[in-house]
């Protein structure tokens, strides 16, 4: 006999079942143990594959749990598998096989050794038969981690088959930040504890989806004392924890909308307090129509506006009227005042800040810009923002981005611009003053606003509009202009605008007694009387027409009659502008504008 020869007679005569099976997967032989149990001759099962002897469900296991498992680990250990006797009685096995190879690697064939069940073999057999199908996601791993068994509940939340898993390492199936996290030795120190509770865990499917999972285990250890396997139950919370991190969004999104809303609040109380509105557009003069028939042009579009004009002639009521002929109406108007706002808060104001962003930022703040998304803010007397910080707004201007002060969020914002100013831009980018490019950005669509001395048509109408306005607000009966007050409101040349002629009107219904009006008590510093006209050193007869010139050179005169009655003093208690009835930083405009100058 030869070696081979010898080696078949010994396996043929091996006292327990066992069989030999080719690369193909077809027996290459079976012993006399395996055929006297089953009842089969030789012939008829060598060349056959094992999935013709065996029950549907060990085939099925054969080709997805065993064969991947041999193909990875070139081994088997103690899994079920249930024979067909040529009789018909189930006989249910553990199986064990190894690959053999030859010396140069090839594959010889695979031995497999088969061990009869005794009645509690075959009840751990039902068990894990009953194991696989729970509607848990349950998945036993092996001291190495690696998967020995999952139910099929496992494999449907996962998206795998049980030949994609059984035999891979349970860490394949983590996500990134879990297999970071738990290294191999973290892996074989957590197994090797024996049990834990409630881990939180995140495993990714075949199609990408990570699952949120809390994990418990318990452990079989060996007589050693070590652990052999680990069957870990996972409960899914992927749906609980999104909705619990939808509510938290949506409450910090609801305290942010109603902060936002209450600061929006406290925003619009200080703008209705706000003293200067004018009421509606009153005139019907050329140069007020020119100006209405730019607004109605521009008003539909995006483009940025500016608003040139002395003091007191209505700038903001422009803006008004232009946001609410404007796509925008429905948003919010919001006015920024440069030349009230602090240095060192313009940034602040504009972009707002963030709690503890600097002394005194006690909680956060939502800038005028956030205020205005969807709708329109209006930068009055921009001429006052200091250059330093004129690129921080040129760039909320061209790219609608933003950061609060202490953030480095950027937000967008999606704003209107319109901008005011009494100043001469042109000359203060001459001067360095001001940047070109935010010139160019704010000017798109420049409109000068006439000063009242253009509007002789609109004096009066406007006069009688603030004194029926007044006596209303002031709770006053009606009182009227009489043809000599006409006369004086229509000759006056109104340095200060639409602003000083509506202080006027004010004041001389607060004087008043009766249903006289005293617009000659309101009007001091010309000694306006009842039969007297307003400016003594310039007569005009009642058909007179005063050029632009003349009505400047009146204009001159009575400022300088005020500033010698008060010893050239601007401001203050008995100064210029008090007796003006106009503000300084106005007289001084005026002074400026008009070349009037303190002699030495």
């Amino acid at each position: 006999m030869t070696v081979t020869d010898d080696y078949q007679w010994l396996f043929r005569k091996a006292p327990g079942m066992a069989t030999s099976i080719g690369e193909d997967g077809r027996y290459l032989d079976v012993n006399d143990a395996f055929l006297k149990r089953l009842g089969y001759r030789r012939e008829d099962m060598i060349g056959q594959r094992p999935v013709r002897y065996v029950t549907e469900e060990s085939a099925e296991r054969i080709q997805h749990e065993f064969l991947p498992i041999l193909r990875r680990t070139g081994k088997l250990e103690n899994k079920p598998i249930s024979f067909v006797a040529h009789d018909g009685e189930i006989v249910n096995c553990m199986t064990s096989s190894i690959v053999e190879h030859d010396p140069d690697g090839a594959v010889l064939h695979t031995i497999a050794t088969y061990t009869e069940l005794d009645v509690q073999a075959r009840a751990n057999l039902k068990y894990r038969q009953l194991y696989r199908s729970t509607p848990a996601m349950l998945h036993s791993v092996d001291a190495e981690g690696c998967v020995v068994t999952v139910t099929d509940h496992w494999l449907k939340k996962m998206g795998y088959t049980r030949e994609e898993v059984v035999g891979r390492s349970i860490k394949d199936f983590y996500s990134k930040e879990d297999q970071e996290r738990l290294t191999t030795g973290k892996l074989k120190e957590l197994i090797s504890g024996g049990e834990f509770t409630n881990e939180a865990r995140q495993m990714v499917t075949k199609s990408g989806q990570v699952l949120d999972l809390v994990m418990s285990a318990t452990s079989e250890r060996g007589a050693s004392g070590k652990v052999q396997r680990m069957l870990v139950a996972s409960k899914d919370v992927t749906e609980r924890n999104r909705a619990e991190r939808a509510l938290r969004d949506t409450l910090a999104e609801n305290a942010r909308l109603r902060e936002e809303l209450e600061r929006e609040r406290d925003y619009l109380r200080e703008e209705v307090s706000v003293a200067m509105n004018f009421g509606r557009i009153v005139g019907q003069s050329p140069a007020l129509k020119h100006m209405l028939r730019q607004v109605e042009a521009v008003a539909q579009t995006p483009a940025s506006v500016l608003i040139l004009g002395e003091s007191g002639v209505g700038k903001e009521l422009i803006a008004r009227a232009i946001h609410a002929r404007s796509p925008r109406s429905a948003g919010s108007l919001v006015k920024v005042n440069c030349a009230s706002i602090p240095k060192d808060l313009f940034e602040s104001e504009f972009f707002g800040h963030v709690k503890g962003a600097f002394t005194g930022a006690h909680r956060d703040r939502v800038g005028r810009f956030q205020l205005a998304d969807g709708g329109t803010i209006f930068l009055d007397e921009v001429g006052e923002i200091p250059y330093e910080l004129q690129g921080k707004l040129l760039r909320v201007l061209q790219e609608s981005e933003f950061e609060r002060v202490g953030d480095d969020v950027t937000r967008t914002v999606d704003v209107r611009v319109i901008a005011a100013t009494n100043r001469d831009l042109e000359k203060l980018v001459v001067e360095g003053e001001f940047r070109e490019d935010l010139f160019y950005r704010l000017s798109v669509f420049p409109i000068e606003v006439p000063p009242l001395r253009r509007r002789e048509q609109d004096v009066v109408h406007l006069a009688q509009h603030f004194l029926e306005q007044t006596c209303q607000d002031f709770g006053r009966e009606p009182l009227t202009l009489t043809r000599h007050q006409v006369e004086v409101i229509r000759s006056y040349p109104w340095p200060g605008n639409v602003r000083e002629l509506k202080n006027v009107i004010e004041r001389a219904v607060i004087l008043s007694q009766g249903n006289v009006l005293r617009l000659d008590l309101s009007l001091p510093e010309a000694n306006v009387t009842a039969n007297a006209p307003l400016v003594a050193s310039a007569p005009v007869d009642a058909d007179t027409v005063l050029t632009e010139e003349e009505i400047r050179q009146l204009q001159k005169d009575n400022l300088i009659k005020a500033l010698r009655k008060t010893e050239w003093r601007v401001s203050g208690k008995r100064g210029a502008a008090e007796l003006l009835g106009i503000r300084p930083t106005t007289l001084a405009d005026r002074m400026k504008a008009l070349g009037i100058k303190k002699p030495h």
